[in-house]
């Protein structure tokens, strides 16, 4: 038994396809078929199911493919412990993070974080939330920056900001005139939200539940942009993330923002790693990188009531 071949059954049990499995071992189909045949006659066990359309892992299959991640995922500490040893600040970090804070948060984090460790190749993996916390368990991600609450004490939680959401409506609609709301102006109302899966539906359904609002029927988007130009079309309204509608992310035509009064609804954002995880000194120097973002990307206020997606209130000058 080699990890080379402990490698090729955890390529097979996620692509669950002989073809596809050996293209991203980077290897023939013929060899990798060869060395799962060889794997199973030295273990004594089928570990795959070959049908004609589709190949699956047997209940012995799975299970060792399961522990041969967390083998494998040991081995990459174990270079990642030398590497690091030679050269603190370089190697590879696997980082996931979920869909509807990623493309607002890494403008402001990658160019801080190029700067800090210019030798650092950070690979970044889009997942929703549960996606995200299933590879940090099995070792295909080092660490994962997610919503708050986590569950799950195999895991450091290093708290990072609390992100406050905006009430975007069109700008033709009844609240749009109002400089900030209280929760329970949304009494009453139905909101867009995202569809299933998103962390960010269900701190919307939490906020629909406090402020005795609902969730508009006949649609759920599949992504923040969606939302938006939802929004935009006069479709109904949402709740958008503070970094959502701060620059350099485009303006929508017809979207007016709205501040919340204090308590606002917000969302609090973490990066999260493996306990076991070598690395922790250098993902809370990571972290301490992406919490020091400036204060003003969480600051709401400045939208004037009825002023265009993302633009702060501007003075009229005088004649």
């Amino acid at each position: 038994m080699n990890l080379r071949d402990l490698s090729y059954l955890v390529a097979l049990a996620e692509y669950r396809h002989f073809g596809r499995a050996a293209e991203a071992s980077f290897v023939s189909q013929p060899t990798l078929s060869t060395q799962i045949r060889k794997l199973e006659d030295e273990l004594g066990v089928a570990l795959v199911e070959r049908t004609p359309r589709k190949v699956l892992l047997t209940e012995t299959g799975r299970e060792i493919a399961r522990r041969a991640r967390g083998v494998l995922s040991q081995i990459d500490e174990i270079k990642s412990i030398a590497q690091r040893t030679r050269d603190p600040e370089s190697g590879t970090i696997r980082l996931g993070i979920f869909p509807t804070l990623g493309p607002y948060l890494l403008p402001h984090v990658i160019p801080r974080l190029r700067t800090r460790f210019p030798r650092l190749e950070l690979l970044l993996r889009e997942e929703k939330t549960e996606q995200v916390l299933h590879m940090l368990r099995d070792g295909t991600l080092d660490a994962g920056i997610l919503a708050l609450p986590v569950h799950d004490d195999s895991l450091h939680t290093e708290f990072l900001f609390e992100e406050p959401f905006m009430l975007a409506v069109p700008s033709g609609h009844e609240l749009a005139s109002r400089p900030s709301l209280r929760m329970d102006d949304l009494a009453e109302q139905n909101l867009l939200l995202l569809e299933d899966g998103h962390c960010l539906r269900d701190q919307a359904l939490e906020v629909c539940h406090l402020a005795g609002a609902g969730e508009k029927s006949g649609f759920r988007a599949t992504s923040l942009e969606t939302l938006r130009q939802m929004v935009s079309a006069n479709v109904g309204i949402t709740l958008l993330p503070a970094l959502a509608v701060k620059p350099p992310v485009a303006q929508s035509p017809n979207v007016s923002l709205i501040e919340f009064e204090a308590p606002a609804p917000s969302r609090r954002i973490a990066m999260l790693w493996r306990k076991s995880s070598a690395m922790t000194p250098f993902f809370e120097a990571l972290a301490a990188i992406i919490r020091d973002v400036p204060a003003e990307l969480f600051n709401t206020h400045g939208f004037a009531a009825g002023q265009p997606d993302g633009q702060p209130a501007v003075a009229t000058p005088s004649p």
